[in-house]
């Protein structure tokens, strides 16, 4: 294998494995694909996951590349492929489940609907940071429960990834914005210009009434699952919407219905997993590069860093619960 045609990549060969990082085969891209030099991945909790073994509807089969989200630079262009050429900075949710190459690896040959430009201003790190977390948010609250000027909006979760986006989106759409988390974590919430509540000392009907003035919030978008959806169907407006990025387990829906109130759910991965709304994700991807262009979209990040060879590294400091925002792998060398 000549040098000209090898990549880089961490390679998890058994769950629950340390990477092995080793020389790999580098894609060439097919029609309609673009290959792209990664420089930052993104990690996901759906990746620590997919490492344990305990995430079977990702349908990633070992020994593979994790890696979900991505930024980098086009290094060449499929046949039928117009909306990017070589040197553009891009960034896209594009792999790391159904088979597909992840992202933890020098190139990756990519489907071009995945991808749009990365914001400007942005670093690789931060607009590896976006993707999927973005996508989860805007789905819920844009494409779901069409958050729209003056409407009262509720976070379950604000200060996590998906939250801290969502506030921002809810926010630039004119939205008044409050958001659940830990008493700690509420400076976080109130940068972002929404209104923290303290979800262990406030029970639902108390910040209902003391926010709402009883009425309910007209949007409530649950992040967490479990109790948290249970509270979100109690803290919904008569004829308010209910979306959740995390709705498993067995859930009463009375108080929903008690309220006329609608539900819906939110599963990022189908694109990926069915071939259906991929190009869907670039629009997204696209709309989050205008927002950070004009100043409204911002990540919360990790300050550390972490490279191919320190992967285990940022996976721990995930799973023990102590990053401070997004943890990015640098991919470039």
């Amino acid at each position: 294998m000549t040098k000209s045609l090898s990549m880089k990549a961490a390679v998890l060969e058994n769950h629950g494995a340390a990477f092995r990082v080793t020389d790999v085969a580098r894609p060439t891209p097919q029609p309609g694909q673009v290959l792209v030099r990664i420089m930052a991945s993104g990690i996901n909790p759906l990746d620590l996951k997919i490492r344990q073994g305990a995430a079977e509807h990702a349908r990633h089969p070992l020994p593979a590349i994790l890696g979900m989200d991505l930024a980098g630079v086009v290094e060449a262009v499929g046949r039928d492929v117009t909306a990017f050429r070589v040197g553009d900075e891009v960034y896209g949710m594009t792999g790391g489940v159904a088979g597909v190459q992840g992202t933890l690896a020098e190139y990756a040959a990519v489907d071009a609907a995945l991808l749009a430009l990365k914001p400007s201003h942005f670093s690789m790190r931060e607009a590896a940071a976006l993707p999927l977390v973005f996508i989860t948010a805007w789905e819920g609250l844009v494409d779901r429960a069409h958050v729209s000027a003056g409407q009262t909006v509720l976070i379950q979760g604000g200060a996590g990834g998906v939250g801290h986006i969502a506030i921002q989106i809810a926010r630039a759409l004119n939205a008044s914005v409050f958001a659940t988390d830990a008493a700690a974590r509420g400076h976080v919430i109130e940068q972002l210009g929404a209104i923290p509540i303290d979800f262990a000392h406030m029970q639902v009907d108390e910040y209902v009434a003391a926010y709402t003035a009883g009425r309910g919030f007209d949007v409530v978008y649950d992040t967490a699952g479990g109790t948290s959806l249970d509270a979100s169907f109690k803290a919904v407006a008569r004829f308010g919407h209910v979306v959740s990025s995390l709705g498993w387990g067995t859930h009463a829906l009375a108080p929903l219905s008690f309220r006329a109130a609608t539900y819906s759910g939110v599963f990022t991965l189908l694109p990926l997993l069915t071939g259906e709304g991929k190009a869907h994700h670039g629009d997204i991807l696209r709309e989050a590069t205008r927002l950070a262009e004009s100043g409204k979209l911002k990540p919360l990040m990790d300050s550390r860093r972490f490279d191919l060879d320190s992967i285990g590294d940022a996976y721990a400091l995930i799973e023990n619960r102590e990053a401070q925002g997004k943890v990015v792998i640098g991919i470039d060398r």
